[in-house]
Parts: structure tokens; sequence; C-alpha cells
């Protein structure tokens, strides 16, 4: 089997691996891996039943477990670094890059952590327990403390023999930061000025001071946004007195955004982001049961809606038949609605400027829609029924419905946002809890005046 050349697509990849196994040819399992990168063995992992996924790790070159174990949700990593002790996690970790090593330590015991910390030699320690310091999802716990400097008196000639001095350099290195002689930021020195200036040239005549630092205390989402506006590789950090600490890169952004949308995705019904997609039964039942039982106990509220009206639907039993539609416009128009402001809300796009606006905006919407649908189904349920009473009590009922939908779905992030509960978490239930109680109420309480 050749080398040289990674498989092009990750079903290939899938189908070699399957009929390698089933045949029983470990060997050439070994030798598909090795040509494999780190990110799409973490993804064949991640893709792989439990069986599969144990063999697979087994096969797995020792140097190559740290690189890869970065690269999986933490669900998985949690599982395998359960299995190990404290130096087999620190021959695992070496070589890693201070801020991927300082998010796996995250996942692991206090007491383990402390062993591993213990087992690092002082100076990987330090750079360690400097991340560790600072909240995981703030620009100190994304950025990496391997950062090269300068001073702006130095010639660029004196530079490039600092920089060959070096085995390498630092991944995603765009830029050398200026710093005094207090390690103060004063601004970033692009390697493409270096290339192409004198060596006689001071690094002041050629270093950028308009790049403003990222504060270390800084939200990730806010960092995210930073890079999306600025198209930054990578970016200087800094602590609350001015002083370089350290540096985020472009690939930790990246995971930064793909972490947001998946948690955006996955709450919405109650889901981790993290959460293993071949988890065992019992594991992942008892995950879900917790949100299942909220949604049940919205569920039987919007009974009780419906229990206090059971005169009127004894009266006029097809009332029984027409009531879901309004509700589920209502959630439909609702979750629109919610999904809109729940986005708007992770890029920074509401201010207390705008939301007005987007209310009155949401409002008018609502009344468009459902003055339309509310025709339509007025319609449709004359010609059913020829009940012209009805007809007015559903149309009115939808209108009420999808207008009520759009303030909650507009008002709910909102709030939720403001109290620290996470809308895409809780907005959803809240949401669907609304729409129906109201569309349930308006609709049998607007048949109960007419029929009762």
């Amino acid at each position: 089997m050749s080398q040289a050349k990674e498989p092009q697509t990750q079903e290939y990849v899938a189908l070699e691996l399957s009929q390698a196994l089933d045949s029983g040819s470990l060997y050439e399992v070994r030798q598909l891996l090795k040509a494999l990168s780190s990110a799409r063995i973490a993804h064949l992992l991640e893709s792989s039943p439990p069986k599969t996924r144990n063999v697979l790790w087994q096969l797995i070159d020792k140097d190559a477990e740290g690189e890869i174990l970065q690269e999986l949700n933490e669900d998985l990593q949690n599982e395998i670094l359960s299995e190990l002790n404290a130096q087999q996690v620190v021959e695992l970790t070496e070589g890693l890059e201070t801020d991927d090593l300082a998010d796996i330590l995250q996942q692991l015991p206090d007491q383990v952590a402390r062993e591993v910390l213990r087992a690092m030699d002082e100076q990987d320690r330090h750079r360690v327990e400097s991340i560790l310091s600072y909240d995981e999802d703030t620009a100190g716990g994304l950025m990496n403390t391997d950062t090269i400097t300068v001073r702006p008196s130095h010639n660029l000639g004196l530079v490039l023999r600092y920089l060959r001095r070096h085995e390498s350099l630092p991944e995603m290195t765009d830029n050398i930061h200026v710093v005094n002689r207090s390690d103060k930021f004063l601004g970033i020195l692009p390697l493409r000025r270096i290339l192409v200036s004198a060596p006689s040239t001071t690094v002041k005549e050629v270093m950028r001071e308009d790049i403003d630092a990222i504060p270390v205390d800084m939200e990730a989402t806010q960092v995210a946004q930073l890079f999306e506006q600025n198209d930054w590789v990578s970016a200087p950090v800094v602590d609350e007195d001015g002083k370089l600490v350290g540096r985020i890169t472009i690939d930790d952004v990246v995971d930064v955004i793909r972490d947001n949308a998946e948690h955006s995705l996955m709450s919405m019904a109650g889901l981790d982001e993290e959460d293993d997609s071949f988890a065992p039964v019992v594991k992942t039942a008892r995950r879900r049961a917790l949100w299942l039982g909220v949604n049940l106990m919205t569920a039987v509220f919007a009974s009780g809606v419906i229990f206090l009206f059971q005169d009127t639907l004894d009266q006029v039993v097809y009332l029984a038949v027409l009531m879901p539609i309004v509700a589920n416009m209502g959630g439909v128009a609702g979750t629109q609605t919610l999904t809109l402001v729940i986005r708007s809300l992770a890029l920074g796009h509401i201010s207390p400027s705008n939301s007005r606006w987007l209310l009155i905006r949401e409002l008018g919407v609502a009344g468009l829609n459902g003055l339309a649908w509310a025709i339509v189904i007025s319609a449709i349920t004359f010609a059913w029924y020829g009940d012209f009473p009805l007809s007015l009590v559903i149309g009115a009922a939808m209108m009420i419905n999808l207008v009520v939908a759009a303030l909650a779905g507009a008002y709910l992030p909102l709030f939720l946002n403001r109290i620290n509960i996470d809308p895409a978490l809780a907005g959803s239930v809240a949401l669907t809890t609304v729409t129906d109680s109201i569309g349930f109420f308006v609709f049998l309480g607007l048949a109960q005046l007419f029929y009762l």
C-alpha cells in the first residue's frame, strides 16, 4: 500500500480501513494510518463505533498520539485520558504547543493535572500555568506564550541574525512583536518587511504601531470577531499593564468559530457540542433524559391550557382538528425570529441602540405574514366546514399567535442573555411553551366566546 499520497476522501479512507479491519490485516491498517494527517485520524476515531475506535487507537504511532488527541472532541479526550496515569499523559503530550497542552490538562482531574505539571520542566510548567490561570473562554485561555520579540532600536540585520539562531519559528508566525525593556507591547514587525528592507533599517522605521493588542480577559467570541473583521493570521495579547503575554493564532480562532456554531445548533436540542456520536447507549440516554423531562413539563403545561376549555371542545369537536395548526404556525414563526436574534447576538450585531428597530421590523413581518396566512386558513376552514364564525376564530387566532411568537422570539433571547442564561440552550423550550400555550388559549378562548 502506497504511503506517498494521502487518500483524497474521508469515505475512501473509511472504506479501506473497514475492509482491512474485517480481513484482520492490522499491518495494512497501521500503514494507512501513517499516511494520514492528525486531523483526519481524529475524524476517523470520532466517526467509528467504540470497538473499532479502540483498535485504531492501539495502532496509532506513539509519537503521533498527542497531536491526534488535541484534535478530538472533549468527550473522546476524556475517555482516552481517563485510562492514563500522569506519566503517560506527560509522554503523550510532549512537544505540543502550550495552549493545546493547557486545553488537555483542563480535561483532567485536578490531582492528575497537578502531577502532570510537576513532571514537566520548569520553563514548560511556568508557561502552561500562566495559561491555566485564565478562563478557557477568554483570550488568555486561547493564547500561546511562545512569542518572538525585538526592540525598536534594533536594525533588521540584527533581527535576521537573531531569527536564524532559532531551530524553527513558532507556527503561524507572520509578525515579530516589538516591545520595550519592560515587555510593554509597542507594535508588530511583519516578516515581509524584514525581507524587503535594507539590513541597516531600524525596527522603529518599518514597524506597525497601529495594531491594537487583544486584552487578556477579552471573551473568545469577541476575539473571533476581531480576527474576522481584520483578516488576522495572528494577534498579540497583553495584560492589564499593556505587557505582552502571548499571541493568538488563526487555528485557535477557527476552533472557537466551529465550537460556537456547533454549540448553537446542538443546544437547541438540549445536546452538548462535545457529545460523542458513538457514545454508549446508557450514557447517551442519561444525558438526553433531563432535556426530555423539561420538554415534558412544557407539554403538560400546554395540555393544562387545553383542559381549561374542555367544555368548548366537547361542544365543537372539530376544534381539536384545527387547534394544532395555530400552535404550529406560531412555533415556526417564533423559531425564525429566535434563530435570527441568537445568531445576531453571537455575531455582536445587536446592541441597545438597534434592538428596538429589530423588534419593530419583526412585528411588521409577523403582521404581514399573520394577515396573509390568516386569510388562507380562514378560507380553507370555511371550505371544509362551511362555518363562517369558525373561519373568523381561526384567522384571528392565527394573526394574534404569529405576532406573539415574533415578540417572544425577539425578546426571549435578549432577556436570557441579559440574565446570563444561554439563549441557544433555553430559548427554544421557552418559545415552544409560549407559542403552544398562547395559540391554544387564544383559539379556544375565541371559540368559547362564539359558541358558548
